[in-house]
């Protein structure tokens, strides 16, 4: 995974393409030429090679001689980008994606929380509270960034607190799609003051180690985001 954001005139270019592939208007098994994406971008032939190169290592596109740039099935991109990621939920296929965002979370993050529970250090349970707090914090103030990235915080030492190292990389995941929530208003009016009560129960949880509070807390504060995102789209 890859969570830098795409930089230059080749980036603006990848930006661009991909959000035309997630949104489907380029279809799975379409041909993209070099000189379709100078003409198409203003672009040269140069930026329009290193934008073709990005999209192959995100597994989006493929080359081969004497036929192009060939759109590969969704199947086959690196969902796990972060990028990705990001395309797809700016998409109109965004509920698919949120959906299998959902997905994933409870199945990783539970297990995670269970993990945390026996694994975390003073320094992680220390971390989850102030970060439970600054999220009380920024959702008072209507601080919507503040709140997110508290939120994003939160997450990722409860994920590097399982002591698995794939679980924490997962934390670039949960952080693109907390922070495409708030690009793309599908956050409350009102930040939740229940979902803040939330997080503190699974600080607390953990603190105790108590692996099935842990657990059951992560569960409803997902239950909580997922009820949210459905209220608004």
């Amino acid at each position: 995974m890859n969570g830098t954001r795409l930089q230059g005139l080749h980036g603006q270019v990848v930006d661009r393409i991909g959000r035309a592939l997630a949104a489907r208007q380029i279809p799975e098994g379409g041909v993209l030429r070099l000189e379709d994406v100078q003409e198409n971008y203003g672009v040269s032939r140069t930026v329009a090679r290193e934008a073709v190169r990005v999209l192959e290592s995100m597994r989006v596109v493929t080359s081969r001689p004497r036929i192009g740039v060939t759109v590969l099935p969704l199947s086959a991109w690196n969902l796990y980008d972060p990028q990705i990621i990001r395309w797809r939920l700016a998409s109109p296929y965004r509920a698919e994606q949120l959906r299998e965002l959902s997905e994933l979370r409870a199945a990783v993050e539970v297990s995670a929380a269970i993990l945390a529970a026996s694994n975390a250090d003073d320094l992680a349970r220390q971390a989850l509270y102030r970060h439970a707090g600054a999220m009380g914090t920024a959702a008072t103030a209507g601080d919507r960034k503040g709140y997110v990235a508290a939120d994003a915080a939160f997450h990722r030492v409860l994920l590097s607190a399982s002591g698995n190292g794939m679980f924490a990389q997962f934390a670039e995941v949960t952080q693109e799609l907390l922070e495409s929530r708030e690009e793309l208003s599908l956050l409350p009016q009102h930040l939740s003051l229940t979902a803040v009560d939330q997080h503190r129960f699974v600080a607390d949880a953990i603190h105790a180690a108590d692996a099935a509070g842990a657990a059951a807390g992560v569960r409803a504060l997902l239950a909580i985001a997922d009820h949210e995102v459905e209220s608004l789209l």
